[in-house]
């Protein structure tokens, strides 16, 4: 598709995946809250057109070159086998694409070994995980809902479940994990080999990426006297290497560290038994590595 002007063209995704996209957005400083209510909303950012589609389409307009960048699921892209440049994995809306069936006819958890009807909207991924675990097996294309298709209708299902509680309160069995999905930043080929474009499609990654790595970790700032300094620098967990600041008077240093949120509950008694006072734990909004 022929190209007559130089912006970045960036599709936001309409359903499930938006709001957490939005706000990943918001907070990366491009407030896209109009996105909610207008499908052409306007970016505040000379050079980037937007425009909000479902994430098939989505996928789709990036591999027709009509769209430069967008966030689309995993899954989808690999049921439309597009080959796409993946620029971001925001780790949004994880879920699990499972082969599910009723636990009435599972033969030691395992699928009965006789020809069955498997259902799903993924039909792409599914005939592929028919034949690679080599099941005898019919496929029945559905349009939603797949989850009530068994037993009546379809013996077993290959469908994406968050937590699994849908497919047990329909009475279904996980029996084999197909493929992991994220909401994830992808980009057109053609459009990652052009300069220009590429380098504001890593510009508009690196402000995503920054919002998600700032969401995992802490600003961590403590004080110590100088002779415990090395075996309290030993035990952070920094990003590179900690900063360190002389206090006044000689007093002992200041030291501060980008630390995993998740290291806290181990990390802090271990700073109090090295020495470390004073300590300071604050959220950072972005962090650029």
């Amino acid at each position: 598709m022929e190209r007559k002007d130089g912006n970045l063209r960036l599709a936001l995704p309409k359903g499930r995946m938006q709001e957490g996209v939005l706000r990943l957005l918001s907070e990366a400083g491009i407030d896209m809250r109009a996105a909610e209510r207008d499908y052409r909303p306007a970016a505040g950012i000379d050079g980037l057109d937007v425009k909000v589609l479902k994430p098939q389409n989505i996928i789709e307009m990036l591999d027709v070159g009509s769209r430069d960048l967008g966030f689309a699921g995993a899954d989808w892209v690999a049921e439309l086998g597009i080959d796409l440049v993946e620029v971001l994995d925001t780790g949004l809306d994880p879920v699990r694409l499972v082969a599910a069936a009723p636990a009435s006819i599972l033969e030691a958890g395992r699928l009965p070994a006789r020809r069955l009807v498997v259902a799903s909207e993924y039909e792409g991924i599914a005939r592929r995980w028919i034949a690679e675990k080599g099941v005898d097996a019919e496929f029945v294309r559905s349009y939603g809902a797949t989850e009530v298709f068994p037993p009546e209708d379809a013996d077993c299902i290959v469908d994406n479940t968050a937590t699994g509680s849908t497919l047990r309160a329909n009475g279904l069995a996980i029996v084999d994990d197909v493929m992991r999905s994220t909401t994830r930043l992808y980009a057109n080929r053609r459009a990652m080999e052009d300069p220009s474009r590429r380098e504001r499609i890593e510009w508009f990654a690196m402000l995503c990426g920054s919002v998600l790595a700032a969401r995992v970790r802490v600003m961590l700032e403590v004080n110590v006297d100088a002779e415990r300094l090395e075996g309290l620098i030993a035990i952070l967990p920094a990003m590179k290497e900690p900063t360190v600041s002389r206090l006044i008077g000689d007093a002992g240093f200041a030291v501060k560290v980008a630390a995993p949120r998740a290291s806290l509950p181990s990390l802090l008694p271990a700073i109090r038994a090295k020495g470390g006072t004073g300590i300071i734990i604050t959220q950072p909004s972005q962090i650029v590595p």
